[in-house]
Parts: structure tokens; sequence; C-alpha cells
């Protein structure tokens, strides 16, 4: 579908189409919608982060919780699934899931919800790394971090969903 059909759906259809972008969090298609027509996917992704930029802690702390835990075998959405899968998490070793679960842990225990990383195109060494080293930030620096992860990713999929028109003059 391109940006022409997106605007063409009813508020329903955009819901649905683009709710799950941002990880069960269907409020940021919902307040979108309302600003339909869009020129660009850019366009619309910018009005879904300013959306998610103006929320309230409250709603960005529900945004992050939402997100399921990297290399967790839990049930999870599509797109994680995929996303998961492609980086190598769904295939585990032992040895690399206790490793997983470890840092998980203490990650939650510290700031009280999961680690959120893009992980598309990342290695299992590199998603390792990143959570080791975001460990030793403060909470404040990681929920910036963590919504600046959740736009990444939501771009991704939104890419995914909504094609780019080609000039083709």
């Amino acid at each position: 579908m391109d940006i022409e059909q997106v605007n063409q759906l009813s508020a329903a259809e955009f819901i649905e189409k683009l709710g799950g972008i941002f990880e069960d969090s269907t409020w940021v298609a919902e307040k979108a919608e309302k600003f339909r027509p869009f020129s660009s996917v850019q366009s619309l992704f910018s009005k879904m982060a300013e959306i998610v930029d103006q929320a309230d802690e409250h709603e960005k702390l529900a945004l992050i919780r939402n997100h399921p835990v990297l290399g967790a075998r839990t049930k999870m959405t599509r797109f994680s699934q995929t996303e998961q899968q492609k980086a190598g998490l769904q295939k585990l070793t032992e040895e690399e899931f206790d490793r997983m679960l470890k840092l998980n842990k203490t990650y939650m225990e510290k700031f009280q919800f999961p680690f959120i990383l893009a992980v598309r195109g990342k290695t299992k060494q590199e998603i390792f790394a990143s959570i080791e080293q975001r460990i030793k930030n403060n909470a404040e620096a990681e929920i910036e971090q963590a919504i600046a992860e959740i736009k990444k990713i939501a771009y991704f999929r939104l890419k995914d969903i909504v094609k780019e028109e080609r000039n083709l003059c």
C-alpha cells in the first residue's frame, strides 16, 4: 500500500493497519489518523513520533512496557517475532539464552521495564553488547533511549507496510 491508499482508509482501517507498529499501542495510530492526509511515509512517521514525544510519562512507560523481552520464549506480536527471529534471538544456544535471561533480569530490576533495541540488522553479539552497555545508564537516559529505539522499530515497521512511491520521471 502507498501513502495515498493510507489516506483513503477509513479511521478503523487506518488503526487496524497501523496500530501495531508501536507494539500494541494503538493510541498512536488513533491520534495520527486525525491528521490525514499525509504527503509521504516520512510525514506520517513524523506525526506519529511527535505524538509519542508529546505523550506523558505514564503513556511512554506503558509504550515501553508493551514491548517483549528480547530473546524470551514468550508470546509476542508478529512484528516482534519476525524481528527477533531475523536477529537470531529465537535460536540462542542454552548458554546464550541463560546470558540473555540474566541480562534482561538485571535490566528489568534496575529500570522496571524491558530492554528495547531496534534489532533489525544487528547480530546477537551487538545485542548483547548493547544491553551490557545500557544497563549502566540512569533511568532518565534509559527511558529516552528506549523511546528512541521504539521510534526506530516503528519506522522500520511502517516502511514495511507503506511503500514510498517511486518517481519514474
